[in-house]
């Protein structure tokens, strides 16, 4: 998998068994990043700037670096956190990149998306997460709702996301929490909320009847920890 950005590698620094080589434009000027490549021994070539453009898709500021295709978690490892995310089919990938970087802000280290029709961990994902997702486990699943029922049965009370639900500032959370959040078109899925305890809705007071989902996500997460 290609990522870029000096974000994305400063957060890559911690993990260099991962680089796998590093493309470099022939202008780029930031040499704490070339020295830190060339005191490593990381692979690297530097390259003519429009051939890189070609190469990604976005602003990839001289640095592109080829890395791991990422390593989904086990979702069964997430049984000891207190707050755990789930996204049902999002698709923009830029959504679920601020997704995770709410999360890592917030202090939630899990989150949980399936494994079709659904966005998944990409290079455009990794450079809106701004290097948060070097800090946030994502867990890739078959079957949402055998996931929901599994957490239920170790103690977690599930809470989605859906316009007709309880004000979510009224809510008394439980210790344990899963948090489901819908797709930017559909929402929830109807079975997927029918498997969880409870709906939360956020008041609007505008014209616009819905949230962007990214915007949803941090509303609620941090209505949820600051509880």
């Amino acid at each position: 998998m290609k990522v870029f950005g000096k974000n994305v590698f400063n957060e890559l620094r911690d993990n260099i068994k991962s680089i796998k080589k590093v493309y470099i434009a022939n202008n780029f000027s930031d040499k704490d990043i070339i020295n830190f490549i060339k005191e490593n021994k990381i692979s690297y070539e530097f390259m003519d700037i429009k051939k890189m453009d070609g190469m990604v898709q976005g602003h990839h500021q001289g640095i592109i670096i080829s890395i791991d295709d990422y390593d989904y978690v086990d979702y069964k490892t997430m049984y000891n956190d207190k707050v755990v995310v789930m996204l049902d089919h999002l698709e923009d990938p830029h959504n679920f990149g601020a997704i995770i970087r709410t999360c890592e802000a917030a202090g939630i280290k899990s989150i949980i998306i399936p494994k079709d029709r659904s966005v998944s961990v990409t290079s455009t994902v990794m450079k809106t997460s701004s290097g948060a997702l070097e800090h946030v486990d994502i867990a890739m699943v078959n079957n949402l709702v055998k996931v929901i029922n599994d957490f239920k049965n170790n103690g977690y009370f599930v809470y989605a996301a859906d316009m007709d639900g309880d004000n979510y500032k009224d809510v008394s959370y439980a210790d344990k929490v899963l948090l489901v959040i819908g797709s930017e078109g559909n929402g929830v899925s109807r079975l997927v909320k029918e498997n969880c305890d409870q709906i939360l809705a956020i008041p609007q007071y505008g014209h616009v009847n819905s949230l962007n989902a990214s915007v949803a996500a941090a509303i609620l997460i941090y209505g949820i920890i600051n509880k």
